[in-house]
């Protein structure tokens, strides 16, 4: 019976953690990755004396803030569930990580203290790239922000920065912890995907006014604008995956295999994409391309691929990673390809990417790059699995026996719903309530008394 219970909690652990990630993700997304786009459109005002730009740049800040308050309840439940879910491992680890998460809480205090200033002082300065300046800490703060709270997540999968001996922790070095071998390559796939999936749903929100008829000049720049930043953070979200998965192949070669259903260890490996796994382990319906995981792992075709055969059937995360990375990666290749097609289109004036078709496609890009977010960290936290921290302490060892965290997950699930419909409400009725024009007219109005 306590076993069954210690089952149960451990289960439940999981599940709430994954909830939470799961929508804290949303938010944290956004977090970084707007304020890049704040800042491009608020030069290209200043640069170009354009007021739609300068209007852009007002309004994304404006219901930047919304996202940023309700990430913060999200990123407060994480902290929470940290030490109410997995006390073991906070006890065992807790030296090694509160660096990175004390100066993860410092950098967000230092970006929101500048958004606010930014915010409120519009119109406020005699010369206002004083006013743009401000932008430079809130960017600063939010990627520091990212940098240190997945630094603590790098370090689960690759930790470093102590001894440990006779079961307690010695020699620890919480710089080497931070700066571990995985930091590199997670820290910047989250800050290029970051700024791509903002970009592509702002171009969403664009796209859905052009689509409904409203043709102002103001939603065409915001499209072109974060279209191209879309396809530029695509490719290098692109590149950057490729070194992840060089990064895997050496550190964690039984989530590359799981991801690959790669069962024997061979050259000249192939790639397999989608299909379905038999219970004895064959891929069915799958496609394969002949040589390119080890192209992938290798930048040869013949380099050798470690497979799941040689890896304790212990130490195998659950082979379901396959289909969140099958997910990532071909949202991630339709999304190039569509910021791509938008970007030449643009150039050579084609009528396609004005087409009702098209432009669906480009209300539909930012969900879709929502959900790869999403698949790629389920694949990355479940891809960890068995471990909680790798080679150290499982998740069973690190979850808490509380026979009480079922009531949890309904409660937070409950509080999860609330924000994500009490967000959408009030962005809904932020902007729907101040449309574009009637702003532009107010500001050509205050300027007109002003001269």
């Amino acid at each position: 019976m306590k076993r069954g219970r210690k089952l149960e909690s451990v289960e439940f652990s999981r599940y709430l953690t994954m909830l939470t990630l799961s929508v804290h993700v949303i938010y944290a997304t956004l977090g970084v990755g707007v304020p890049i786009l704040i800042m491009l459109a608020h030069w290209l005002g200043l640069r170009r004396n354009d007021e739609h730009y300068l209007l852009l740049a007002k309004r994304w800040a404006r219901g930047y803030v919304i996202t940023v308050a309700v990430g913060v309840v999200t990123g407060t439940a994480i902290a929470l569930q940290l030490a109410l879910l997995w006390p073991r491992f906070m006890e065992f680890a807790g030296q090694l990580i509160a660096l990175p998460l004390f100066m993860e809480t410092f950098a967000f205090f230092f970006e929101a203290i500048f958004l606010g200033i930014y915010l409120y002082t519009w119109d406020r300065f005699k010369n206002p790239k004083y006013h743009f300046y401000l932008l430079a800490p809130v960017i600063l703060g939010s990627a520091m922000s990212a940098l240190f709270i997945t630094s603590v997540n790098a370090f689960m999968n690759t930790p470093q920065g102590f001894v440990l001996a006779n079961g307690q922790l010695t020699n620890i070095q919480p710089l080497l912890a931070m700066f571990n071998p995985a930091m590199p390559t997670k820290v910047a796939h989250v800050m290029t995907s970051a700024y791509m999936t903002s970009a592509f749903v702002l171009a969403s929100i664009a796209a859905y006014h052009l689509l409904k008829g409203n043709r102002h000049e103001y939603h065409r720049k915001a499209l072109a604008l974060t279209m191209k930043v879309a396809l530029i953070f695509s490719i290098a979200t692109a590149l950057v995956g490729d070194f992840s998965g060089k990064f895997l192949a050496e550190y964690q070669p039984e989530k590359l295999a799981a991801a690959e259903w790669h069962f024997e260890t061979e050259g000249e490996a192939p790639l397999v994409l989608y299909g379905v796994l038999t219970e004895d382990n064959e891929v069915k319906y799958g496609i394969e391309i002949p040589y390119a995981l080890s192209f992938l792992v290798h930048s040869n075709f013949t380099g050798e691929v470690i497979g799941l055969n040689d890896i304790p059937e212990e130490y195998h995360p659950p082979y379901i990673v396959h289909y969140f990375f099958d997910i990532m990666v071909t949202l991630g290749i339709w999304l190039t390809l569509l910021s791509l097609v938008y970007y030449i289109g643009l150039s050579r004036n084609w009528a396609l990417i004005k087409s009702r078709v098209f432009r669906w496609m480009l209300v539909a890009s930012g969900p879709l790059a929502m959900v790869a977010i999403e698949a790629g960290w389920w694949f990355t936290e479940v891809g960890r699995q068995p471990w909680i921290m790798r080679g150290f302490m499982t998740t069973a060892e690190g979850a808490t026996d509380s026979p009480y965290v079922h009531v949890m997950f309904v409660a937070f699930a409950i509080l999860y719903i609330i924000l994500l419909i009490g967000t959408a409400v009030v962005l809904i009725r932020m902007f729907k309530n101040n449309p574009v024009e009637k702003e532009l007219e107010d500001r050509n109005e205050k300027q007109r008394r002003m001269a």
